[in-house]
Order: C-alpha cells, then sequence, then structure tokens
C-alpha cells in the first residue's frame, strides 16, 4: 500500500508540474524570442562582471606585489645600513685595540731598555767592585 501512495504522490507531483510549464507558457509576458535574448544578453552581462572582476583583483594582486616589493627593498636597504654600521663599529674596535696593542709594546719596549740598562749598570758595578776587590789583595 505504501508503494501505492508513492506512485501516486510522483503522478500528481508530475501532473502538478506540467501544469504549471503549461501555464507559465500562457501567461509569459514575454515571447520566447525575448526571453532567450534576455537569457543570452544576462550571460555576457555576467561574462562581461566577472572579466572586470578579474582585471580589478589582477590590478589589486599586482599593487599588493608592488607593495610588498617596496616594503622588502626599505628593508633590506636598512638591513645593508645596519650592517655598514655595525662594520665601521667592529673597524673603529679593531683600531682601539691596535693601538692600545701599539702602546702596550712600547711600553714593554722601554720597560725592557730600562732593565736592561739597570742590569748593565748592575752588571759594571759588580765588575768595579770585583777588580776593586782583587787588586787589592
Amino acid at each position: 500500500m505504501a508503494d501505492e501512495n508513492k506512485s501516486y504522490g510522483m503522478a500528481w507531483f508530475l501532473a502538478g508540474l506540467g501544469i504549471g510549464a503549461l501555464v507559465g507558457i500562457l501567461y509569459a509576458p514575454k515571447s520566447g524570442r525575448e526571453t532567450r535574448e534576455d537569457l543570452a544578453n544576462t550571460a555576457r552581462e555576467g561574462t562581461e562582471y566577472i572579466r572586470a572582476r578579474t582585471r580589478q583583483a589582477a590590478e589589486e594582486v599586482s599593487a599588493f606585489v608592488d607593495k610588498s616589493k617596496e616594503q622588502v627593498t626599505a628593508l633590506v636597504d636598512k638591513g645593508k645600513e645596519q650592517v655598514s654600521e655595525y662594520v665601521d663599529r667592529g673597524r673603529e674596535a679593531v683600531d682601539r685595540g691596535r693601538a692600545q696593542w701599539e702602546e702596550f709594546v712600547e711600553r714593554g719596549k722601554n720597560l725592557v731598555a730600562e732593565q736592561t740598562g739597570r742590569v748593565n749598570a748592575a752588571v759594571d758595578a759588580g765588575r768595579q767592585a770585583y777588580k776593586s776587590a782583587t787588586s787589592d789583595n
């Protein structure tokens, strides 16, 4: 019995569909040719709209890419400036270190020369004392 109700329901549905199509054709405000032209025009307008939106999207992407390139270029330039600054600071530190090293070396040379002079004077005094002591005996 459930199968019979389904088949009657389907038959009524198809009948209603046919009647609706027939009423739609009879009372349509435009002829078939006009309706087809309207559909074709709407399709063309939709195509033009999609093309325009595609162009607009491409322009927006291009502008975004250009802006991104500018930002990357600015970051690279800033990075170069910072590296250059660090290199300059490093050179200054090396130069200061070199100057301090040269100063320490010079001090060391002076200290060695001074101590050499003292040792030589002490050796000479020792020789003199030895000669004096041995000549008296």
